[in-house]
């Protein structure tokens, strides 16, 4: 080994010793169990897709798991189709599709109350270790749903529950009580330049 590469190697190791030191640090200071909520925001492509990562992660651990979806229909999407296939999952598509689709506000606030009035069952439901309200956020936006007793039922809930919310527009009030909140931003979209959703990617 050179002299150039021998210093090099010196160098890495020196940082990677750094960060080992910061990464153990912050590990040891981690000493609460408990569960978790999650907001996965903003207009970029991935919210669902990222709390669907963790259902499987969750699957894998033996976990029990919900997914209450309030503005997807059923069986429309292909994620459905493969998780419920799962043992130990339950899902609940209960929808009717985009609400540009809908355009009728007295039935999308009926429909989301009967979705919040599902999740309900599983928030209150200690077995149940991780619960995805999927475009939750949508329907607060809009109003469909009261935030209040929303916001009420998730600080309520089993103390070792995780629970994800997804959808564009989260608001300052839920951003305030979760635990993790990550915004996706978009860059560039493949929609925009004309190419249609494809199987495997949106659908």
């Amino acid at each position: 080994m050179s002299a150039d590469s021998s210093a090099r190697e010196a160098r890495h190791r020196q940082r990677m010793e750094r960060k080992k030191a910061v990464v153990d640090a912050g590990i040891a200071r981690a000493t609460e169990d408990r569960g978790v909520l999650l907001v996965h925001t903003g207009n970029g492509k991935g919210k669902s897709s990222s709390a669907f990562g963790m259902v499987a992660r969750a699957l894998g651990h033996g976990m029990k798991v919900a997914v209450v979806q309030f503005i997807k229909a059923p069986g429309s999407t292909s994620e459905e189709h493969f998780f419920r296939r799962q043992p130990g999952l339950s899902w609940h598509a209960m929808g009717e599709g985009f609400t540009w689709e809908t355009q009728d506000r007295e039935r999308d606030c009926r429909k989301a109350e009967a979705a919040w009035e599902q999740a309900c069952e599983y928030l209150r439901d200690p077995a149940c270790g991780l619960v995805v309200l999927d475009e939750l956020n949508i329907v607060l936006k809009h109003r469909y749903l009261e935030e209040a007793p929303v916001l009420e039922a998730l600080r309520r809930r089993p103390p070792m529950q995780h629970v994800v919310v997804t959808g564009r527009g989260a608001s300052p009030a839920l951003i305030e009580i979760a635990d993790t909140v990550t915004e996706m931003r978009e860059i560039k979209h493949a929609y925009k330049a004309g190419v249609r959703a494809q199987k495997g990617v949106e659908l």
